[in-house]
């Protein structure tokens, strides 16, 4: 029985290919005000009880504003890295709830917090283009190579094993099995180490495979070299798939299942 990949996994990505995110772009600071509206609503600071301390009875609240500032700094970090400074974003976090006076106006922290976010940016902005000039130049010299053939669309393809079975047109379901990976080599998702081969629309998936499943025939087995625009572009596909990420698939086609 066939079955069905994970979401972030590359066929059935017809519901990830509707609508464009922003894949890993920093939102404005509606975030970090967020949380700290959460906090300011808990109202009372807590400190966190030592680990190497021994056993002792902790109030709820305690665990609950701990918690919180967990979430706060998981958060804080996967927006802006190691950008923050623990101690004053401490200080911050004690003088708003507090009361005490704040050691800065506003102007002042929207301004800061304005330019550390576009600081962030830039470094996000700078590896984004660097891993698409590494998969430009590894589709170039791939192209160059004996029995890949370099589609108008920009896909990759190298003949592994050759079936003499149907071709599947754009409406038609597949049977495949595939493995992929990363430039890195990196595994994100394969059927093939499940042991399970899957069922999917063909203009159920990426462009890619849509482009490349109209060229095969049943028994076929092929090696795919998808650039990031035919694949998941700038948003990527979970944690697996960064933005800008040109993907290698070994595909098998088993089974075509045509449309009524």
């Amino acid at each position: 029985m066939a079955g069905s990949p994970p979401l972030d996994a590359l066929p059935r990505t017809d519901r990830l290919m509707r609508g464009r995110s922003t894949g890993r772009r920093f939102t404005p600071i509606a975030a970090l005000v967020t949380s700290l509206a959460i906090v300011t609503g808990c109202g009372q600071q807590a400190s966190a009880p030592a680990s190497n301390e021994a056993p002792q009875e902790v109030a709820e609240h305690d665990v609950a504003s701990y918690g919180i500032g967990v979430r706060i700094a998981t958060s804080l970090e996967q927006q802006y890295g190691q950008a923050i400074d623990p101690d004053s974003l401490s200080a911050g976090i004690r003088d708003a709830l507090s009361g005490e006076d704040l050691a800065f106006d506003g102007a002042a922290m929207a301004g800061a917090i304005d330019q550390l976010v576009a600081d962030a940016q830039a470094v996000v902005d700078a590896a984004e283009q660097e891993k698409v000039a590494e998969g430009k130049s590894f589709l170039t010299e791939n192209g160059t190579r004996d029995g890949v053939v370099t589609t108008a669309s920009g896909l990759q393809y190298e003949v592994m094993e050759s079936g003499d079975g149907d071709t599947p047109g754009l409406t038609d379901k597949v049977s495949t099995h595939y493995h992929g990976t990363l430039l890195d080599g990196t595994v994100f998702d394969s059927s093939v180490q499940r042991g399970m081969p899957i069922e999917f629309p063909v203009n159920g998936v990426i462009k890619g495979w849509t482009e490349a499943l109209q060229l095969m025939q049943v028994g076929d087995k092929w090696k795919l070299f998808i650039p990031p625009e035919l694949a998941y572009g700038e948003r990527g596909a979970g944690g697996a798939i960064g933005p800008n990420e040109t993907l290698i698939f070994e595909v098998q086609l088993l089974n075509v299942i045509r449309s009524e």
